[in-house]
């Protein structure tokens, strides 16, 4: 029976996407490792993939490099390598892409990546043994050259480490500090028009059980880049790694990881004011998750109406199981499920983990996510209702 049953999902699950493609492929190009998926679309419909480049290995700490791929035909094939930010052996991570497409400046669009760095190792840092930054970097030629960089630490950060810079001496005392993973978005309608909304996380003061000094929150621009604010936090301690999507009349939806463990199910926010505050906060049961990143995104069917669609391994257990779920109602319920990668199928390219979603047309999705013990980011792409 468990044959049958297998040789069943073999042939539904192979068949809800067959096509896919390699992106990344570790031990090629220069790094070990390739991790922590994020992909946007440009205006003329190409799409950029970044990817954190590991030289040495798959640790979250060391010589890494922020990547990009480009492909020009819907993600069927990729460009060779390009590395956007490499300082030597430290960290450059979380890429959080986004375009900007009403800066009156830059009518052909501006596309901006925000990234973290960071001189010491996860646990070392909520020590205040050493400081996450926030960097924004941002190209004029759809990603094809890139200028300098921009710390703006100090505008969407609360560090207190005068050891490290001396004008880090914010009371607050926020230490590890990340980007979404994923794509950052910008609002594309309503009172909030243009505003440019990145998801983040942040430890605050000493190290607690349970990841209790963890907390999910937003930073955002109006001014496409000048300046920056910071939203309120998520109120569940433990809330981690998050995205975020516009939802009508200015409003926005959260998808957070809860880091605690404690209920293993996404976290979902509302905001009535573009992302600075919050006025609904839950646990939602239709989204299981094993303590790993997830990805949400929103358009516009061609009826006009706000489609959702969130991306996470769908399994309370492991990572594992990466599935989509849609929801028409603005996320209060997910109906309908298609799994991308089934951890029953037989040598399934199983262990599935982070993922980024981006809309190819009206009626596609695509998913580039990791795969295979993190050997392997690959792009897949189908039809998100028949």
């Amino acid at each position: 029976m468990r044959i049958l049953l297998s040789l069943f999902l073999i042939f539904q699950f192979s068949n809800v996407f067959s096509q896919e493609s390699f992106v990344y492929q570790g031990g090629q190009e220069g790094h070990a490792t390739y991790r922590i998926p994020a992909i946007i679309d440009l205006p003329d419909g190409e799409l950029l993939a970044f990817a954190e480049g590991r030289v040495n290995g798959s640790n979250d700490y060391g010589d890494i490099n922020l990547v990009l791929k480009r492909s020009a035909d819907k993600g069927k094939t990729w460009s060779a390598l390009q590395t956007i930010v490499d300082y030597d052996n430290l960290q450059a991570g979380n890429p959080a892409p986004v375009v900007d497409l009403f800066d009156p400046a830059h009518p052909n669009g501006v596309v901006y990546l925000f990234y973290n760095t960071g001189n010491n190792h996860e646990y070392d840092i909520r020590m205040n043994k050493g400081v996450r930054e926030i960097w924004m970097i941002r190209s004029l030629d759809s990603g094809h050259s890139w200028e300098q960089p921009v710390n703006i630490t100090s505008q969407v950060h609360k560090p207190n480490n005068p050891e490290f810079n001396a004008t880090y001496t914010n009371p607050a005392d926020w230490r590890h500090y990340a980007n979404t993973p994923g794509h950052a978005f910008q609002f594309q309608n309503g009172d909030y028009k243009g505003r440019i909304y990145i998801a983040a996380n942040h430890s605050q003061g000493p190290p607690q059980e349970e990841f209790k000094d963890y907390q999910a929150h937003g930073f955002y621009s109006d001014d496409h880049g000048k300046t920056f604010k910071v939203s309120e936090s998520v109120k569940f301690p433990g809330s981690n790694e998050s995205i975020a999507a516009e939802l009508p009349d200015g409003r926005m939806i959260m998808s957070t990881r809860n880091q605690r463990g404690d209920i293993r199910r996404r976290i979902l926010a509302y905001s009535e004011d573009g992302g600075a505050t919050w006025s609904e906060q839950y646990f939602e049961e239709s989204l299981p998750d094993p303590v790993c990143q997830g990805s949400i995104l929103s358009f516009k069917d061609e009826a006009g109406n706000t489609i959702l669609v969130h991306s996470n391994n769908d399994d309370a257990n492991e990572r594992n199981n990466l599935s989509l779920k849609i929801s028409k109602d603005q996320g209060k319920t997910w109906p309908k499920t298609t799994v991308i990668n089934h951890k029953d199928v037989p040598k399934g390219k199983t262990w599935t983990a982070y993922s980024d979603l981006v809309l190819l047309d009206s009626k596609t999705i695509g998913v580039l996510y990791e795969r295979d013990d993190y050997k392997e980011i690959v792009f897949k792409w189908m039809e998100w209702e028949k």
